[in-house]
């Protein structure tokens, strides 16, 4: 009589694993599925919607200039014995749109001016250097052009506090006032910070560049504010769609250039025009950044350093205070 052979049971929880496990690797499978044809759908109706609104972010709302033979766009609004240049920061898409709730509390007293560089909102993607001496000579030679005469006071959001700084100790005649709105300042990061950051960029491309060409950026609402109206929410969307990580924009991050501008930064004194600098939340708890701010603050014949309660685009969520800060300083310089 032969003896039957032996072998491992199969018990009933090995059993109930193995169908858990290919329940769920089913369920992943069609999550990815139901993904991919969601981009897909995304992706062209992106599309249609950019031939559809062509004329949104192709029709400027302000003047085009020309400088370097490419087209810049300048918006104005507002009168006044003093001229406010709004600089907007690192990536922004629409400048004109961003600043507008902070803008449109200053308008009725003063002359409002937003520089759109190139890559921005309405100005040209054009090829060429992206320094920070490039971008300040290009934005005063297309105030000139514009016929917006100096001095000015500088409202810098972010990257665009090392152009305001610059332009404060080569031209000092042309700025009376600097509003750092949570502004970059020389050496507000070291260089291993720096170079960290730079790294980030190709994943900042990526996937800027993928929510812009999917049109997942759609889906994201453009006005921190609350204080857009319906169409000028559709622009901002379709300019995002249409502008957001090209190469003119990127490449203003270059370490090279940031380096560069922070020696050359450190290698005069600080401005001493009247300044305010405000801080967000999001930084508000970094040693350099809030230390480079208050440098700046400490350098001046008249300066604050106000911490506020909010995020990094301070303008669009405490325009109201700011705004009222602003009117202050500038009745200042008045006196």
């Amino acid at each position: 009589m032969k003896r039957a052979g032996t072998r491992p049971a199969r018990t009933e929880g090995n059993d109930n694993m193995k169908k858990a496990l290919k329940i769920f690797g089913k369920i992943m499978l069609g999550i990815v599925v139901l993904f991919a044809l969601f981009l897909i759908v995304m992706t062209i109706y992106n599309q249609i919607m950019l031939r559809k609104n062509k004329d949104l972010y192709e029709t400027p709302l302000g003047q085009l200039v020309e400088v370097d033979g490419h087209n810049m766009s300048i918006y104005t609004e507002g009168q006044g014995d003093h001229t406010l240049v709004f600089m907007s920061g690192w990536g922004t898409p629409s400048p004109i749109l961003d600043f507008k709730p902070l803008y449109s509390k200053l308008s009725d007293e003063y002359r409002i001016v937003v520089i759109e560089k190139f890559g921005y909102g309405f100005s040209d993607i054009v090829d060429g250097e992206r320094d920070v001496d490039t971008l300040l000579r290009q934005d005063r030679e297309a105030l000139q052009k514009a016929g917006i005469e100096a001095p000015y006071v500088l409202c810098a959001h972010s990257f665009s506090g090392y152009e305001a700084t610059l332009w404060a100790q080569k031209y000092p005649d042309e700025v009376e006032a600097i509003v750092g709105l949570d502004m970059c300042t020389p050496n507000c990061e070291n260089e291993d910070t720096l170079k960290s950051n730079a790294k980030l960029v190709g994943l900042a491309k990526f996937l800027n560049r993928a929510g812009k060409n999917t049109g997942l950026l759609r889906l994201a609402n453009p006005d921190y504010s609350g204080t857009l109206t319906d169409d000028e929410k559709k622009i901002f969307t379709e300019i995002a769609c249409h502008t957001t990580a090209n190469d003119t924009i990127l490449k203003e991050q270059e370490l090279d250039g940031v380096l560069a501008v922070n020696d050359e930064l450190n290698s005069a004194p600080l401005p001493t025009v009247p300044m305010i600098m405000y801080v967000s939340a999001d930084y508000g708890d970094e040693e350099m950044w809030v230390g480079g701010m208050q440098a700046m603050a400490d350098a001046s014949s008249d300066g604050q350093l106000i911490k506020l309660d909010c995020g990094h685009y301070v303008h669009d969520f405490e325009y109201e205070r700011i705004s009222d800060d602003i009117k202050d300083l500038i009745n200042g310089l008045d006196t």
